[in-house]
């Protein structure tokens, strides 16, 4: 889970820091206030794009750093998604003793953005696969994106998981060479002449290579024999006077003894000498004597085989001229025209446009059509199994909710090829569209009530129903993904009275099984929070600062009954903010109540997994959390109605009287006058 996130520089939030519950965090405060950034700056630490925009004016960059608790080693099955230990592992970054690892981000003012994990420098991507594994942010943007077909299938898939993954990996697989095929077969039968033509160059010019036979590296070694049989008179007077400088005239003349001999002369007279130093030389003039008729031997050998033959340099001539006529049209040496034939071979067996080859292509595009229709039949199959379970929960959830008459339905239906489809594909009698994602349409059906009819919910919804559609799809893939910490931005819009305090319930219910943090306008919503924080904003010498408040009992009393009525000091809007909390307060006794749960919640562990049940799947309670806070003073919790304050980041003070339920927060407050002050970060 992400237990901390550290904002500094990033739009009107010049540095603040968010110690996030295991439970439900809501995040509120007034318009333009700088929540938005909040969500911000979770994407930027989930690898999202940046923008040099966001970089607060006057501030040299934008930095967001989070601390992701429970990610474990690598192949322990930590309760973080099962790839996170390995991604970090991969990264060569470093993890605390306790299993958690810090994620950095940051954007400079230039645009240039950079990414850190455990430490270690990583390519931005490697914070996405990360936040792939922990995190899922939901936003508005993705209530437009649910009135897509194709985002309704993917909903649909992610649901379904294995059975539908599986046999879909197939397809695709298989689809990828049935489209090579058919546009090979294509290419072969609409350009046959063009192909045949090129084919007969390919085997002209191979025919004209094989008759020369050229061997590797062969120009070169003819020009070295032709400079040799060209210079034959020179080359033998030079080897000539070195052979006499060496071993002497061929004749014996001793007047031109040569080096050996007058080594030997050398020789005899250091042997003869009464001195002993003298002596020692001699050896020493063997060792050259030995050498120097060694290069005697070879220059007599060269001045041997050295004959002028004219007829042998006409052969080679007329060897480099054949060879030439090669290198003018296929390459610039030998060595590139062997190679040219070898890619000629290559493309020649490709362009066969026989009968036989043609008959060959048309066989296989069969065969794998055929293939292929049996995976797409099995995604479809599994994808409709799947969309009734589907259906059924989101129908559940939407009960409680507040549209307990709506009726929610997923429709798998297969997309017809037109005849002109080059993607066509015959599947069980039908002739279909094979996309990439199969051969399905996926539609999301909404009946609002009893008597209204069936409609694709963009059309039946209105802005609030699509919020609590929206809510309740995740909240059943919840229960379906590994995610463990989901984030919610401002997706009750457009909702308000008692359909907003299902919506608090049933994110309280949620964060049983996940950590989730809730950016709301909604008081409803805020007064299931296990901890609530403000963001506020305030101008000094012209210069516009935000910053984040962890509130304590009486302060979250007040921001309640603000986003009630609108007003500070409104006693009426206290006493319903009270009545807010204290019904929230009370919901979340009974759900741990009944759920059998009375033991405290420690370290951030939940209960649950993937399909795990309904939203009162049993979970973790909401006990007294005794972790300390990197950085800053402990985060205890009192008993309900304590309010009993420690040291938090930053020297200010957070009253954590926690409720029955786990709340950091105590019921009514009792009184209707302000005391103390959040803790500000």
């Amino acid at each position: 889970m992400l237990a901390e996130m550290r904002i500094q520089g990033l739009g009107v939030i010049e540095d603040a820091l968010l110690e996030l519950h295991p439970g439900l965090t809501v995040v509120t405060g007034e318009t333009g206030a700088g929540k938005t950034m909040v969500v911000t700056g979770l994407h930027l630490l989930s690898g999202g794009r940046s923008e040099a925009s966001k970089v607060r004016a006057g501030a040299a960059k934008a930095t967001v750093e989070g601390r992701f608790e429970g990610i474990g080693a690598a192949g322990d099955g930590a309760a973080s998604g099962d790839r996170a230990p390995t991604i970090v592992t991969d990264a060569g970054a470093d993890m605390d003793e306790d299993g958690s690892v810090i994620a950095l981000r940051s954007v400079g003012a230039d645009g240039r953005s950079r990414a850190h994990l455990g430490g270690r420098s990583v390519p931005v991507g490697v914070l996405g696969d990360l936040a792939e594994q922990l995190i899922a942010v939901h936003g508005q943007n993705d209530q437009l994106k649910l009135l897509r077909s194709a985002e309704q299938r993917a909903v649909l898939d992610r649901f379904a998981g294995d059975p539908v993954a599986t046999p879909l990996a197939e397809y695709r697989r298989i689809r990828r060479e049935w489209l090579d095929v058919i546009t090979e077969l294509e290419e072969r039968s609409s350009r046959s002449r063009e192909l045949a033509q090129q084919a007969d160059m390919l085997r002209h010019g191979l025919a004209e290579i094989e008759a020369v036979a050229p061997e590797p590296g062969e120009d070169g070694d003819l020009t070295e024999q032709v400079k040799r049989l060209s210079a034959v008179d020179e080359l033998r007077e030079a080897a000539s006077a070195a052979s006499a400088a060496v071993s002497g005239a061929v004749d014996g003349e001793p007047d031109q003894p040569g080096v050996l001999g007058l080594l030997a002369d050398a020789r005899r007279r250091l042997s003869a000498a009464d001195d002993a130093v003298l002596r020692d030389l001699e050896p020493r003039l063997a060792e050259a004597a030995t050498l120097l008729s060694d290069v005697g031997a070879e220059l007599t050998g060269y001045l041997d085989g050295l004959e002028a033959d004219p007829e042998r340099l006409e052969q080679i001539l007329a060897r480099q001229s054949e060879l030439k006529k090669l290198t003018r049209k296929y390459a610039a040496d030998v060595d590139g025209v062997l190679a040219w034939a070898e890619d000629a071979r290559e493309r020649l067996a490709g362009l066969d446009t026989s009968d036989e080859a043609l008959t060959a292509l048309a066989a296989r595009r069969d065969e794998l059509a055929a293939e292929l229709a049996t995976h797409a039949e099995a995604v479809s199959t599994a994808r409709r199994t799947a969309a009734a379970e589907l259906a059924d929960r989101i129908t559940g959830e939407l009960a409680g909710l507040a549209m307990g008459q709506a009726e929610i339905e997923l429709l798998v239906r297969t997309k017809a090829a037109d005849e002109t489809d080059p993607q066509a594909l015959s599947v069980a009698g039908q002739r279909l569209h094979a996309g990439p994602d199969g051969v399905d349409e996926v539609e999301l059906v909404l009946k609002a009530h009893s008597g209204a009819q069936p409609m694709p919910v963009h059309k039946a919804a209105s802005g609030g129903e699509l919020s609590r559609v929206m809510l309740a799809i995740e909240v059943v893939l919840a229960h379906a993904d590994p995610v463990q910490t989901l984030v919610f931005d401002e997706v009750d819009a457009g909702v308000g009275g008692r359909a907003a305090v299902e919506i608090g319930k049933r994110l309280a219910t949620l964060a049983r099984t996940h950590q989730v943090l809730v950016v709301t306008h909604l008081p409803q919503v805020a007064a299931f929070a296990d901890r609530h924080l403000v963001v506020d904003k305030a101008a000094a010498d012209g210069i516009t600062r935000s910053g984040v408040t962890v509130l304590d009992p009486e302060h979250r009393v007040d921001e309640l009954a603000r986003m009630l009525a609108g007003l500070d000091d409104s006693e009426a809007g206290r006493a319903h903010a009270e009545e807010l909390i204290g019904t929230a307060d009370t919901y979340k006794s009974d759900v741990a109540r009944d759920a059998g749960d009375t033991g405290s919640r420690s370290g951030g562990s939940k209960s649950g997994g993937p399909k795990s049940g309904g939203p009162k799947a049993a979970g973790s309670g909401r006990g007294s959390k005794a972790a300390g806070a990197k950085g800053g003073g402990p985060r205890g919790a009192g008993s309900k109605g304590a309010g009993s304050s420690s040291t938090g980041p930053k020297g200010g003070t957070t009253s954590a009287g926690s409720g029955t339920g786990g709340s950091e927060t105590s019921g009514k407050s009792g009184s209707g006058k302000k005391s103390g002050g959040g803790a500000r970060t």
